[in-house]
């Protein structure tokens, strides 16, 4: 069998981009909003999705200066870890999902170990860019904990997947990240995953590097 296709990964990169712009309305948006809007709708080949992605005021701006200073990133799970670009960073995303002390705690609590490990995020938290994709118990978790007074990070990037607690748990980020006092990026609704949250990440490093679409 012979089949015609493209195999240069700069030229699949591109076209795929130039389509994106012609099929996605980015207007209103920042240059660094559009970004990841269009890396958000690159991971879910869904240019209508573009309109749930959400940004608070300053999220942009404090995610770029953050990740320019080399922060702390911490993911929910080991997917999410896996798919933030290595070669953009300086030091390794930490995710503490598989610690033999989360596995202890999630036991004792009879809670799930997304949340339990968040217990190992209170050192790192102050100035962070936390990455949540896969778990709303940690987006909900992590939201208590502001409540309660723990350090701020710099961003949240919320964006997990599913069909319980996934859309509740970023909604609630959206209403309360005013009063909570932070920054964040978010998918309102079921869509999300690790990659659609590890690829918001990658475009706000992709904008320090002048790495534009």
């Amino acid at each position: 069998m012979s089949f015609d296709y493209v195999v240069d990964p700069q030229a699949i990169e591109q076209q795929s981009f130039v389509q994106i712009r012609q099929l996605t309305d980015l207007s209103g948006l920042s240059r660094e909003q559009q970004q990841v809007v269009m890396r958000v709708v690159h991971s879910v080949g869904i240019p209508e999705v573009a309109p749930q992605v959400k940004f608070s005021a300053n999220a942009c701006s404090a995610g770029l200066r953050a990740l320019a200073d080399n922060c702390a990133i911490l993911c929910d799970v080991e997917m999410v870890k896996q798919g933030i670009t290595k070669r953009m960073i300086q030091q390794e995303p930490l995710c503490f999902l598989n610690d033999p002390r989360t596995q202890q705690r999630a036991k004792a609590t009879a809670e799930t170990r997304s949340m339990a490990a968040l217990e190992l995020w209170a050192a790192q938290l102050a100035g962070s860019v936390v990455v949540i994709g896969n778990a709303p118990t940690a987006l909900f978790r992590l939201l208590e904990m502001l409540e309660k007074g723990c350090d701020k990070p710099a961003l949240i990037i919320g964006m997990p997947v599913g069909f319980v607690g996934a859309a509740e748990s970023k909604q609630a980020l959206w209403d309360c990240h005013r009063q909570l006092g932070i920054e964040c990026i978010t998918l309102l609704g079921r869509e999300g995953g690790s990659a659609v949250s590890s690829a918001t990440c990658n475009a706000l490093l992709r904008c320090n590097r002048g790495e534009w679409y």
